[in-house]
């Protein structure tokens, strides 16, 4: 084993490529040992292996596809029952379906699963240990299409059930050390993209950020105990002056009768 100090078990899912790949990769350079999830096994196994020769850490993988009932319970079952998590990383999720009179039902469905119904599953599934032990972090991979719509009101609605649901987690959670984290990546250069069907060298090139960037970024952003992390966001104070009208917004939405422009 390394001689770094043992933080735990870390778990990511949509860890075969792209950003899970990478906190893979990061969090077994930190001293986590690591149970990665993903459809794919095979590139699951190479990676693992990689992990292991490059790191001396423990590293088991789950092939699993989230949009699968059957399979989400058996990954659920096998981190609940580990007391050594200490770290989740819901990164897996789906693209696409742009269009809601022509999309897929299906694919749509598949999406939901994984991108709302699997994340909240599996956050279920680790967050009475991670109390019970009062250590550990859970971090949940949004978008910045939480708050846009352009990429298509199927993807976004769920990126945004994301960032809602880990915003009400961390009032759950705010008079304990379990840390809750929600990241808002943009475009990311990742097999995402050509997986979804898209083409992401349609953007200008100055908007699309590495992975490995990403997330480094994100875990600066989680060591400083940030709730929310934008890795492109530069002033901080944008974030700040959103959150806040979004909060006076609320709080304008409360009345005993109807505003008078509903007035008869």
């Amino acid at each position: 084993m390394s001689g770094q100090t043992n933080k735990g078990t870390a778990v990511v899912t949509g860890a075969s490529s792209g950003i899970g790949a990478v906190y893979a990769d990061r969090l077994a350079g930190q001293g986590y040992d690591l149970v990665l999830v993903a459809r794919r096994a095979d590139r699951l196994q190479e990676l693992a292996e990689k992990l292991r020769h490059a790191y001396s850490r423990n590293v088991s993988v789950i092939a699993a596809d989230l949009s699968d009932d059957d399979d989400v319970r058996r990954v659920e079952q096998a981190i609940s029952a580990d007391e050594t998590v200490t770290l989740l990383v819901n990164n897996a999720g789906l693209g696409g379906q742009a269009v809601v009179a022509i999309a897929d039902a299906d694919a749509a469905e598949r999406m939901i699963k994984v991108n709302v119904v699997a994340l909240t599953r599996l956050t279920r599934a680790v967050l009475p240990g991670l109390l019970a032990r009062n250590r550990g972090a859970i971090v949940n991979i949004a978008s910045v299409l939480a708050f846009d719509t352009s990429f298509g009101g199927i993807y976004s609605g769920t990126k945004a059930y994301v960032v809602n649901f880990t915003e009400a987690l961390q009032r759950e959670v705010a008079d304990t050390e379990v840390r809750v984290q929600v990241v808002l990546p943009g475009a990311t250069r990742t097999d995402f993209w050509e997986l979804s069907g898209s083409d992401i060298d349609s953007l200008p090139k100055e908007i699309i950020m590495t992975a490995d960037d990403m997330v480094d970024a994100a875990l600066v952003g989680l060591a400083r105990g940030e709730a929310v992390t934008v890795p492109a966001l530069a002033d901080t104070g944008k974030l700040d002056t959103f959150l806040g009208a979004r909060q006076a917004f609320y709080g304008s939405l409360h009345a005993d009768k109807p505003a008078a422009r509903y007035a008869a």
